[in-house]
């Protein structure tokens, strides 16, 4: 069952890690902006939805201690059971990003909301720290689509400059600098322009979204 908790939830999770989904409500106008004019915002909003069920269930299909989804917003119908909602905190993008990791002690794998073609297969990959202090997923934008962390410590992501092209850069020197082992994940395209949408839709075509965008796209023709 899904669970919903307004406050700070209990430290503590499962031997095969916890699993975090940073995202914002797919609510029109205030997600995927980057999608318009060539989507309106309640379909820019409809593909925001189904790249985060696509998520969802990847995330769902992978051995994990807790599956949380840390989110920006209200929950809704689109909620698969099984996922604990978690409220963000304030404060910029990193400052979100390192709090998630205080949420749980022990290991645990971050990722967006933004790339429906992730698979269990790359996200169990990610839970796996034998040999490693951490993973990185570096995102083809100049980001980054995932990190992971054996002992998770927020001073790793304070202060790194997000959603700018080096992002993804800055943030992994921090892993090295700090003298933590780093294994890199593929690196994966974030859907953020029509363009990224695309290519994704076509690198994932099982998906939700990429049915979701077929469909759109056919209405316009």
């Amino acid at each position: 069952m899904s669970t919903y908790r307004g406050d700070r939830p209990a430290r503590g999770g499962g031997d095969a890690g916890t699993l975090l989904v940073v995202a914002k409500a797919p609510v029109p106008g205030r997600v995927k902006t980057r999608l318009t004019p060539h989507f309106t915002p309640q379909q820019a909003a409809a593909l925001a939805r189904a790249a985060l069920q696509d998520t969802l269930d990847a995330v769902l299909a992978t051995p994990a201690g807790r599956r949380v989804l840390y989110l920006d917003g209200a929950p809704g119908h689109w909620l698969p059971e099984g996922i604990e909602v978690v409220p963000q905190c304030a404060g910029g993008l990193d400052v979100r990003l390192a709090a998630a990791f205080t949420l749980y002690e022990g290991p645990a794998l971050l990722i967006g909301m933004d790339t429906p073609q992730v698979t269990p297969e790359l996200l169990t990959r990610g839970l796996d720290f034998a040999g490693t202090d951490s993973w990185f997923g570096p995102a083809l934008d100049g980001g980054f689509w995932a990190l992971g962390l054996a002992e998770p410590d927020p001073a790793l992501l304070l202060g790194v400059p997000m959603s700018v092209p080096h992002t993804g850069a800055v943030q992994r020197q921090r892993l090295t600098t700090s003298g933590l082992a780093v294994r890199d994940l593929p690196a994966l395209c974030d859907v953020d322009t029509p363009d990224d949408a695309a290519r994704v839709a076509v690198s994932a075509p099982g998906t939700r979204f990429a049915a979701l965008y077929a469909e759109l796209r056919a209405a316009v023709r």
